[in-house]
C-alpha cells in the first residue's frame, strides 16, 4: 500500500504507534469500548481482556498516554478483520486515523493477504480512501450475531 502520511509529521508531535501489548491502558480500552463505542456496549472485561490478547493491537501514543486503538484479527496469511477502531475525541481531526490505517495496512507481517474487512456505522469516508469499498458479493457473507447483554439486568437475573 502507498503511504499517504509521513509518519515523522505525529512523531515529531508526540505520537507514536505500537503493537507491544504490555503498552495497552486496559483501563482507558474497556471504558471506551464499553461506556463510549456503539459497538460494543455492555461487554465484559474479561471479553476486551481476550480480545486484546489474541488480536495484533495497534495502539496509538502521545508521549505515552494511549489516545487509540485499532484490533487486528487475523492468521497473518490469507484474512485480516480490522475492528475497535477508535481515537478519543480530544485527539480526532488530527489525522491519527489515517495514521493508524496507513500503519496497520503497511505492516508488514501483513502483507500478501488476499482479503481485508471491518464493519463500520460511520467512517465510510476513511475507510474508503485506503481502498475498501462494500461487500462485492455480500449474498456470500453471514454472521452469528449475539449483542452483549447489560450488565443490570444480568445482575437483576
Amino acid at each position: 500500500m502507498r503511504s499517504y502520511i509521513n509518519d515523522d509529521f505525529f512523531l515529531e508531535k508526540g505520537f507514536r504507534i505500537s503493537t507491544d501489548e504490555s503498552l495497552i491502558n486496559f483501563d482507558l480500552v474497556y471504558k471506551y469500548l464499553d461506556q463510549d463505542s456503539y459497538w460494543a456496549k455492555n461487554i465484559p472485561a474479561e471479553t476486551v481482556r481476550k480480545a486484546i490478547e489474541n488480536s495484533l493491537c495497534f495502539g496509538v501514543y502521545k508521549q505515552n498516554n494511549q489516545v487509540g486503538l485499532a484490533r487486528v484479527i487475523t492468521d497473518k496469511a490469507t484474512f485480516a478483520y480490522i475492528c475497535d477502531v477508535f481515537i478519543l475525541p480530544d485527539f480526532r481531526g488530527i489525522g491519527l486515523s489515517k495514521w493508524l490505517m496507513q500503519t496497520i495496512l503497511n505492516f508488514p507481517e501483513l502483507q500478501g493477504l488476499r482479503r481485508w474487512s471491518l464493519a463500520t456505522l460511520d467512517a465510510h469516508g476513511l475507510y474508503s480512501q485506503f481502498e475498501f469499498t462494500k461487500l462485492t458479493f455480500p449474498e456470500r457473507w453471514m454472521e452469528i450475531l449475539r449483542p452483549y447483554q447489560s450488565r443490570v439486568k444480568e445482575e437483576n437475573e
